[in-house]
């Protein structure tokens, strides 16, 4: 273990000397000194890695010859780097941090390296975990920290450690601004305390959602890998379905060059699906078009923006309210599945929908797994809406279209066993992380069963996988 000295030494050649003797003879090493004379002629630190025995007999010794003085060998140095922009005044409010919580620097070091950032290297001289942690998170907030040679203290400081390090790695994978960091810090510290509560390692939940960032942001640009196939309908009428790697289906119906989409995936896509749909439906940009929404997760209704007009239930209305209010949305108000959801639209870059695009099909009444709520038309076609009781989440809705014998599902039923290697990669990591996507497993699965039962023998298109006949 180590321990920092903190010694009041005589202004005299040897002292040193004679305190890494004691050191030595004691079976210590030392890890780390510092000294500034401009500061102080007497104080010295000195850093020891020793066993918990070694270090008392060391203590004893620097006391008996006037060392130490009280309880300073109590203190410790932390070690961190600040990455700050390289400009006059960036480290002023980290300063001002220390100097509010009457924090002293032991060490300090910086220099250009070629790049806009410069990396200030400190010591810092604190007493006790408490303080450690209210400082690492204040500083957090203001700018990118890594703690260099940290000693484990207790399971607090562990916590703060490691998820602050978590937000750090984060911020590198999603190239993060220093708000979004702190956002992510917020959610990693209420995740943090979940896992602490029910006594779970945070190890592989941490891990889950690091690789939920990779996965994305993998595959942006030419690596967004998206199976897109054709089906003829009805004379004129087209069904593609585009399923990307990840984020869910976005189907398209073409009619004598109307479109008509169901759904739309992640938002930090839309470069890529705006280019996709642009090869795909020429003039796309250009043309109107309309999306209707089967449920308000934001890897289904994150690039609603895309379109002029968004029709969806009165539920999934009231969780975009919800979200432009700066309130949590139906799923954030579920504890399990907050810190997750908060986390899935920072690493998407989901922004709620603009209100006057969206518009309500109708509410749901009635106590019935599926309760009617209006219809749409598409071409010659009347496409009904039915309205869930919240199994999947509140506001599900599968529309579902008689006459073409066509049933859009969203995530109330999914093609898992048509999913792509990436797909079955990408969709282990959800459940885990929320202890299952659906917020009432039993609901779910009793309108999943009614809607194979009451459909069976239609063309189902799922949220997630390939178009599939069932029944």
């Amino acid at each position: 273990m180590r321990k920092t000295y903190v010694t009041r030494m005589p202004d005299k050649a040897g002292a040193f000397l004679l305190a890494s003797r004691i050191i030595a003879a004691c079976g210590g090493n030392i890890a780390r000194v510092n000294y500034n004379r401009a500061v102080d002629t007497h104080t010295l630190f000195i850093e020891v890695s020793a066993t918990a025995a070694q270090h008392a007999q060391i203590a004893r010794q620097l006391s008996d010859c006037g060392y130490l003085a009280g309880l300073e060998d109590e203190k410790r140095i932390l070690m961190i780097v600040l990455t700050l922009p390289d400009r006059p005044g960036a480290v002023t409010p980290v300063l001002e941090v220390l100097s509010r919580r009457r924090v002293n620097i032991s060490y300090i070091s910086s220099q250009e390296n070629g790049t806009p950032f410069q990396h200030f290297k400190m010591g810092l001289l604190l007493e006790n975990t408490g303080e450690i942690k209210r400082l690492i998170e204040e500083i957090s907030r203001i700018c990118e920290i890594s703690i260099l040679n940290y000693e484990v203290t207790d399971r607090l400081l562990d916590g703060t450690v490691f998820y602050v390090t978590f937000a750090n790695e984060m911020r590198d994978i999603l190239a993060l601004s220093q708000n979004q960091t702190n956002a992510v810090l917020i959610q990693a510290n209420r995740l943090m305390q979940l896992l602490d509560e029910q006594n779970k390692s945070p190890l592989q939940t941490f891990d889950y959602i690091r690789r939920f960032a990779q996965f994305v942001s993998e595959r942006r640009g030419e690596r967004f890998h998206a199976h897109i196939s054709a089906l003829r309908l009805a004379d004129g009428l087209v069904l593609t379905t585009i399923e990307p790697p990840c984020g869910s289906n976005t189907y398209a119906l073409e009619y004598h060059g109307e479109l008509l989409f169901v759904d739309s995936g992640f938002a930090c896509y839309q470069a890529e699906m705006l280019r996709l749909l642009e090869e795909r439906f020429p003039r796309f940009s250009l043309r109107s078009k309309e999306v209707w929404l089967t449920h308000a997760d934001v890897d289904h209704a994150g690039l609603l923006s895309l379109f002029d007009r968004a029709c969806m239930s009165q539920s999934c209305m009231d969780n975009f309210d919800a979200e432009r209010r700066g309130a949590p949305n139906f799923r954030e108000q579920n504890p399990l599945h907050a810190p997750y959801c908060a986390l899935s639209k920072i690493i998407s870059a989901y922004a709620p929908p603009v209100a006057e695009r969206c518009v309500a099909v109708g509410r749901r009444e009635g106590d019935d797994l599926l309760c009617p709520i209006g219809s749409r038309f598409f071409g010659p076609w009347r496409f009904d809406f039915y309205e869930g009781p919240g199994g999947h989440v509140r506001g599900e809705t599968v529309i579902v279209c008689e006459k073409l014998h066509l049933v859009f599902s969203g995530d109330l039923y999914v093609n898992i066993k048509g999913y792509s290697p990436e797909q079955q990669e990408f969709n282990r990591l959800a459940p885990f992380l929320m202890t299952g996507v659906d917020c009432d497993p039993a609901l779910a699965r009793a309108c999943r069963n009614l809607l194979v039962e009451k459909y069976a023998g239609y063309l189902f298109c799922p949220g997630h996988g390939p178009v599939q006949h069932v029944g």
